[in-house]
């Protein structure tokens, strides 16, 4: 075989390749997803960026398309629990803990981590309200789901925002230390601390 055409047939080939394998993650990134799962991600970069009307517009739309969108409920929990709006954020775990709790199945380690940071953002709300308590018992009770969901900040998170959020567990542990306490002594607001706390997205 000709040399020149057996360089041409590879390199076409490489192309070819390439090409394929460009519109394959381009389908499966854009087209072929579930439905409301833009509207998620977009409200989530909103959210990010503080701006929690725009957010709160695109988790409804993902609601609108696809109710009981985990990610969607999950976005309004977490605008409402930034606007300082906690009986709606209680409302919107409420539900989101009460859904995954009747359709997670044992395969799906995605609804796992969204239960247990559902639990876990309903402890930072109680917390928030001084019901130290059922807080410590919301905390314990997403490490019991999946510790690792809630373990923290990624190791790009540290770097870009803090080398040392505070976790879940962090929280729990020092809640769990100052109710041993006689009331007078416990000192459960430290806000360099507090400041560091962040909320629970999967």
């Amino acid at each position: 075989m000709n040399p020149r055409v057996l360089r041409r047939f590879i390199y076409l080939m490489v192309i070819g390749i390439l090409v394929v394998a460009t519109l394959t993650v381009f389908y499966d990134s854009f087209l072929n997803r579930p439905p409301g799962d833009y509207e998620v991600e977009k409200g989530d970069i909103y959210l990010g960026s503080g701006d929690y009307d725009q957010a709160l517009a695109y988790f409804n739309e993902a609601l609108r398309i696809s109710p009981n969108h985990r990610g969607a409920i999950m976005g309004r929990a977490l605008v409402f629990i930034q606007k300082e709006q906690y009986p709606e954020a209680l409302s919107e775990l409420d539900y989101l803990i009460g859904f995954l709790e009747k359709t997670l199945e044992e395969d799906d380690p995605t609804g796992r981590g969204a239960l247990a940071a559902a639990h876990a953002n309903r402890g930072i709300v109680l917390d928030r309200q001084g019901k130290y308590e059922e807080a410590l018992a919301e905390y314990v009770k997403a490490l019991q789901v999946d510790a690792e969901a809630v373990s923290g900040p990624g190791l790009v998170d540290r770097i870009l925002y803090d080398p040392r959020p505070s976790t879940v567990r962090d929280r729990a542990r020092y809640i769990y230390e100052q109710l041993k306490l006689p009331e007078k002594d416990r000192l459960m607001r430290v806000p360099e601390l507090d400041a560091k706390a962040r909320m629970y997205k999967p």
